[in-house]
């Protein structure tokens, strides 16, 4: 019996492998050390592979690729419905290889090494930026027992700062040993702001070469470190059938809550990419602030939506417009148009 088919489920150390022949029956069910791994694949016949997108997940699959195998990534939530009873490495193993073969089966593309090296600045860059935002939330909790108080905003650090430490901007009543407390939280802040600089200067230089990057930045919204992820995650965006499937694996399309002949819509799904769907609100919240006093066609379209929505709602379409038009952008090879005329807005592409 020829192996067509294997479930494959990671671990740190140990693999569960579950085979199956063209007609179903299960060839091989065993535990491979990870020094093992590549071995066993190397004797098998090219078949098809199918692993949950976890943790290591992208390095088996570019491996396993280069053994002629062909490898199939999966959402864990896409494969829990087939899990039977039970929860082991086996029954995992087992639902893996019954999900990969499903024809409605969705997938997530296998990522290179430069994709990941990129993402990973990201997530180093958000892992800094919520440190920061912890210290800067720490010191103001401090000062404010002192009476001191600032704006909000990271902007407004240094008016802290300077109020507490500063020569001029000294608060006598802050006793020496709460000075000498909050130096460390100060030094702190600066080393991150350093290190999140460093971050954010590699992620330009990769933008500079990036065709996709710099396509993506010219959409209103949409800046470096948006333009960055987008085009560091999204290689292939013919992927997606559509800008539409797009904003919906990036979880900004509604929920459907439909029975009877009757269409009943939600707030957004959620699901998929947490990080980029995030940066694309955000992105639409300046993009809402800015128009509300530009005289653009963008400015009309948005003020019309917040006379009859709440800001937050406008954000989170005018999010799902953007992630359409990044699609489109890097399906087609090109660049954002503003509107020349009045109309339906965010609809320029060219």
């Amino acid at each position: 019996m020829q192996v067509t088919t294997v479930g494959l489920d990671l671990a740190k150390n140990v693999l569960q492998v579950h085979a199956v022949d063209a007609a179903g029956a299960v060839v091989v069910r065993k535990k491979l050390r990870r020094a093992q791994a590549l071995a066993f694949f190397t004797e098998l016949p090219p078949c098809l592979v199918g692993m949950e997108a976890c943790a290591s997940a992208h390095h088996w699959a570019r491996e396993l690729m280069k053994l002629g195998h062909s490898v199939k990534l999966m959402p864990p939530s896409y494969v829990k419905p087939y899990i039977r009873r039970g929860k082991n490495d086996a029954i995992d193993a087992e639902a893996i290889c019954e999900a990969v073969s499903r024809p409605g089966m969705r997938f997530v593309p296998v990522k290179s090494k430069e994709q990941q090296a990129v993402l990973m600045l990201h997530r180093t860059r958000a892992l800094l930026v919520r440190q920061r935002t912890m210290t800067v939330n720490a010191l103001r909790a401090h000062l404010a027992e002192f009476g001191i108080v600032t704006a909000k905003g990271i902007g407004q650090v240094p008016e802290l700062v300077a109020r507490a430490f500063g020569e001029s901007h000294a608060t006598p009543e802050i006793p020496a040993i709460a000075r000498s407390a909050m130096a460390p939280l100060v030094a702190q802040i600066s080393e991150l702001a350093k290190q999140i600089h460093q971050i954010e200067k590699e992620l330009l230089a990769w933008h500079k070469t990036n065709q996709a990057s710099q396509r993506l930045a010219t959409i209103p919204g949409v800046g470096l470190v948006t333009a960055t992820a987008l085009a560091a995650t999204v290689a292939d965006p013919l992927h997606f059938k559509s800008g539409r499937q797009f904003a919906a694996w990036l979880g900004l399309t509604p929920r459907q809550n439909s029975s009877g002949g009757k269409d009943r819509l939600g707030s957004i799904s959620k699901m998929g990419d947490r990080y980029l769907r995030t940066l694309l609100i955000i992105g639409a919240t300046g993009v809402i602030r800015y128009a509300r006093t530009s005289a653009s066609v963008r400015g009309a379209w948005i003020s019309s939506l917040l006379a009859k929505k709440p800001a937050r709602l406008v954000s989170v379409a005018l999010a799902n417009k953007t992630a359409r038009i990044a699609w489109a952008l890097l399906a087609r090879g090109e660049v954002y148009r503003l509107p020349q005329a009045a109309g339906h807005e965010l609809t320029a592409v060219a």
